[in-house]
Parts: structure tokens; C-alpha cells; sequence
């Protein structure tokens, strides 16, 4: 502006009176708002401590779409592995995580594995899929559940599953007895 324009810009606002409004007073709209956000952070953090679920997201080292998956903890025999690879054992039941967020698929597989563990659910079938339409990233969930399986204690071991189960893409999962089965068999066993 030059100078002309600033002394224009003046005298046309010589008669301008302002406007009168009731507004709320920003000092105390804020203090509010504060309040409420604390409460609100303080309600996540109760959530986050009562979350039993304890599958790790932080970032995983990304596996091959079609890598195999082979995991077992020790004392599973290696027939009983052997058997499992093979599908030899009927599954009892299926998980699909297909095109699902990381965070639904952390919670569903806990969910699943621990459901299956106390109804005594031995040999489940996960499908997880490869990953192959993510260009930029292919097997993020594949990766993860890899990852998520191992963390579960009551996961003896997995493998990827046979071709006619879905391949590359599903993994066989062997679940722990449930202590209530380990005393039943118990029980059967010591009357012998």
C-alpha cells in the first residue's frame, strides 16, 4: 500500500463503530476443552491397561509372500510336527484374516487362539493370505502373524499349510491342551 492509499484506507474507517457480540470467553472455552481431552487420555489409558491382549505391533522384519512358515516349541515331538505339516490332523477350526486391518487381525488371532486353547480346540487352520496385492508391501500380515503366533504360550507350533488348505497363504496351528483336558486326562490315566 503505499502512503496515499493507507491515508484513504483511514479516513473511510473514521465512522466505523464495532459490532457488539456475546461470545464465550476463549480463556474458559479452553480451560474445558483441556478438561475434557485429559479425561479423554485418561479413559485411553484405563483401556490400554485393561487390554489383555499382549501381540506386539511394532514393526516386523517383512517376510516373502511365499515364504514358508515353520515353527515349533521344544518338547513337541517331531512326528506330532511331522503330522501337522502334513495335514494329518483334522482341523477343528478356521480363522480368515483376509484383506483385514493390522489392528482387527491382532485381536481377532488373540481372540481365536485363546477361544480355541480353553474349548479345547487342538489343530486350527489361520488364513492370512500372501500379501500380493499390496505392490508396495507385499506379506505385512503374513509377517505379522508369524510374528503374533510365536507369542502366544499356547501356541505349540505351526506350519505352512498344504496347497489344497490354501498354501503360501494359511498356516496350520497346533493349540496346547487346556488344563481343564490335562486333568481330565490325567484322571483317566492314573485309574489304570
Amino acid at each position: 500500500m503505499s502512503i496515499s492509499d493507507f491515508d484513504l484506507f483511514l479516513s473511510s474507517m473514521e465512522d466505523v463503530t464495532p459490532l457488539k457480540h456475546d461470545t464465550i470467553d476463549p480463556i474458559a472455552n479452553n480451560a474445558t476443552f483441556a478438561l475434557a481431552q485429559q479425561e479423554k487420555r485418561n479413559a485411553a489409558q484405563l483401556r490400554l491397561a485393561d487390554d489383555e491382549n499382549y501381540l506386539l505391533t511394532e514393526r516386523v522384519e517383512l517376510l516373502d509372500p511365499y515364504a514358508m512358515l515353520s515353527y515349533k516349541k521344544e518338547g513337541v515331538q517331531h512326528g506330532v510336527f511331522k503330522n501337522l505339516r502334513l495335514a494329518k490332523y483334522q482341523l477343528d477350526a478356521t480363522l480368515d484374516l483376509h484383506g483385514q486391518l493390522l489392528k482387527n487381525a491382532r485381536l481377532a488371532l488373540f481372540n481365536f487362539v485363546n477361544d480355541c486353547h480353553q474349548r479345547n480346540i487342538r489343530v486350527v487352520l489361520i488364513r492370512h493370505g500372501i500379501g500380493i496385492k499390496n505392490k508396495s508391501q507385499p506379506g505385512v500380515l503374513k509377517s505379522y502373524v508369524n510374528k503374533w503366533l510365536k507369542q502366544l504360550p499356547c501356541v505349540l507350533a505351526y506350519h505352512t499349510a498344504q496347497k489344497h488348505h490354501g498354501g503360501s497363504g494359511a498356516t496350520y496351528v497346533l493349540i496346547k491342551k487346556s488344563d481343564e483336558k490335562k486333568h481330565e486326562n490325567r484322571e483317566i490315566h492314573s485309574k489304570r
